[in-house]
């Protein structure tokens, strides 16, 4: 089907990721900079991560940044405790939190944000609009870059999300920032069209439900993709980290059970090997998003060459095409997924 009509506009978020990439590396790099000064300056002791729905998955990845990268202990919060259950809360001037929200309207999010700040939490927050009530319930902004995403599945603004994390916490540790320079350059093919996903969709385009995994920096992209599955083509998509996979979902899995890997080189896809080797020997068709496991699994889709932490970037750019091709395939507009809204109100 021709993407001039249904799904135009996630098509066009997908192609623009490059541009945002490009545009949060240039012009986002001194709000960057400036968080991770005030971050270093408060010496926190634990990081608190809070979002919700795809800026979720985003926490995730920066979760395995953190504790990876510097060290530091660091949780995924759940906002609810502050906003439906009114928790009491202790000092925290030792404390991070990092808020993660497309818009920065979500009301929970922002009374999280709000509450710790008043105990003395230090807090940042990453969002697509440097004016929301998010923004001004933070000590210092971070500011994606990723221009209006119209589409309600969200693409740029993820990826987006993922570099500016990336960038927070390298500035944080006193890394460079150049290692990702190169990025919008190298993700510029897979953007432009989901070719390289379209014998995947071949094979899944009858599918009921798909199964997802991945290792460290790349598990919450399988999350992401299926979310991105879940939310346009209404499939039946579970997520799950290779350690887990192994110890009871894979009872379920059977040979009408596709399974995609997210697999880019490195240590994580290394762990996957015998993951994917269990699968294979129970004939399931294994597909890797990346390059690690290619010559293991069924087919694969290749990546650029980047540093493992960076190339789950480039890891979620097919996902998006081939929740974009399945929906299209399958005769659903996945601009307008049924009973979605762009912004999810929650308390």
């Amino acid at each position: 089907m021709n993407d001039s009509t249904a799904g135009s506009q996630m098509a066009e978020g997908i192609r623009e990721q490059p541009t945002a990439l490009a545009r949060l590396l240039g012009q986002g790099r001194s709000d960057v900079v400036a968080a991770a000064e005030l971050v270093a300056s408060r010496a926190p002791r634990f990081v608190s991560l809070v979002a919700r729905g795809t800026s979720d998955h985003a926490a995730l990845y920066a979760k395995y940044l953190i504790e990876i990268g510097l060290g530091l202990p660091c949780g995924l919060a759940s906002p609810s405790t502050v906003g439906l259950f009114h928790a009491p809360l202790r000092d925290a001037n030792d404390v991070l939190v990092v808020a993660v929200s497309q818009s920065g309207h979500s009301p929970d999010l922002v009374a999280y944000a709000q509450a710790w700040r008043e105990r003395g939490a230090t807090v940042v927050s990453v969002v697509n609009d440097p004016t929301s009530p998010l923004a001004q319930a933070s000590d210092a902004c971070i500011d994606v870059r990723a221009g209006e995403e119209v589409a309600v599945a969200a693409t740029k603004t993820f990826t987006s999300e993922l570099l500016a994390l990336w960038m927070l916490v390298s500035a944080w540790a006193g890394r460079s920032l150049d290692a990702a320079a190169a990025l919008p350059g190298l993700v510029s093919n897979l953007s432009a069209s989901p070719d390289a996903i379209s014998e995947v969709a071949d094979r899944y385009r009858f599918a009921d439900r798909v199964i997802l995994t991945g290792r460290g920096y790349a598990y919450p992209v399988a999350r992401e993709g299926a979310l991105k599955m879940m939310e346009t083509s209404y499939l039946a998509a579970h997520a799950f980290s290779g350690a887990d996979l192994l110890h009871g979902p894979i009872a379920m899995v059977d040979t009408s059970t596709p399974v995609l890997v997210v697999a880019p080189s490195g240590i994580g896809a290394d762990s996957l090997r015998p993951t994917v080797a269990e699968l294979r020997d129970r004939s399931i068709d294994v597909v890797a998003i990346g390059n690690g496991l290619g010559d293991v699994a069924t087919a694969s889709v290749d990546l650029p060459d980047l540093p493992e932490e960076l190339a789950p970037i480039a890891a979620a750019i097919p996902l998006q095409w081939l929740a974009w091709q399945l929906a299209v395939d399958r005769g659903s507009d996945p601009d307008r997924p049924r009973a979605l809204r762009k912004v999810t109100r929650t308390r």
